[in-house]
C-alpha cells in the first residue's frame, strides 16, 4: 500500500482533520500526508477548508474500491483476525461503560449525566481503567501486526490518566482525543481494514 493511500485512509477515520493529525494517526511524514491531500483536494477527492481536510464523495467511492487489494495480506492473517475478533468481544464492554457515563437512572428513567455526582463519576473511571488493563493484551496483539497501530494504545492510556487525574471530559467528550473518541477511530480503522461494519 502506499502513501498516498493510506494518507486518505487516515483522512476517513479522521473524517475532519490536519495533515499533522492524519500522519500521526498513520506513522507518516507530516509533509508526506500534507502532499497527499493536497493532490486529493486538487483532483477533487478531498476538500480543503482553514488548513483542515475532509473527504468528497468520489474520494469516498475511489478510496472504498481499494480496500480489498490493499488490506488483502491482512484480511488473510488468522493471527490478527484473532485479534480483531477479541476487540469486537471487548468493544461491547466499553459501549456499555460509555452508556453507564453518559447517562443515569432516576427514579426509573434513564437521563443525561451531568456529571455532579461524583461518586458515581469515579466509580465509572475506576472501571474504565479496569477495562483498559483487560484490553491492553488485545491492543498489543493489534500493534503485533500492525505497528501503526501503536498509536491508539498510546492516545487511549493518555485519556485514560487525564481522566484519572480528575479531568473528566477525557472520558467520552467528542471534541478531544478523549478514551472513547480514540477507541471509535481504533474501530473505524478497523472495519475498514477488515472490509466489515459497525454493529449500530
Amino acid at each position: 500500500m502506499n502513501d498516498h493511500f493510506l494518507s486518505l485512509h487516515g483522512l476517513a477515520i479522521k473524517k475532519h482533520a490536519s495533515s499533522a493529525d492524519v500522519a500521526e494517526l498513520v506513522g507518516l511524514p507530516a509533509e508526506t500526508v500534507e502532499s497527499s491531500l493536497q493532490q486529493a483536494a486538487a483532483s477533487g477527492r478531498a476538500a480543503e477548508a482553514q488548513g483542515k481536510y475532509m473527504l468528497t464523495p468520489v474520494g469516498k467511492i475511489g478510496l472504498e474500491s481499494q480496500y480489498a487489494q490493499a488490506f488483502s495480506a491482512i484480511r488473510a492473517d488468522d493471527t490478527f483476525i484473532g485479534h480483531y475478533q477479541r476487540f469486537e468481544t471487548i468493544n461491547r464492554e466499553l459501549k456499555q461503560i460509555i452508556t453507564d457515563w453518559q447517562t443515569v437512572n432516576v427514579g426509573g428513567n434513564t437521563i443525561a449525566n451531568d456529571h455532579s455526582d461524583s461518586e458515581y463519576d469515579n466509580k465509572l473511571i475506576d472501571r474504565l481503567g479496569a477495562f483498559h488493563d483487560s484490553a491492553e493484551s488485545v491492543l498489543a496483539g493489534l500493534q503485533s501486526g500492525l505497528p501503526r497501530m501503536s498509536c491508539y494504545a498510546e492516545k487511549l492510556l493518555a485519556a485514560l490518566e487525564k481522566a484519572e487525574d480528575g479531568e473528566i471530559e477525557w472520558v467520552s467528550d467528542a471534541k478531544i482525543e478523549s478514551y472513547h473518541t480514540v477507541w471509535f477511530e481504533l474501530h473505524e480503522d478497523l472495519l475498514r481494514l477488515m472490509g466489515t461494519e459497525r454493529d449500530e
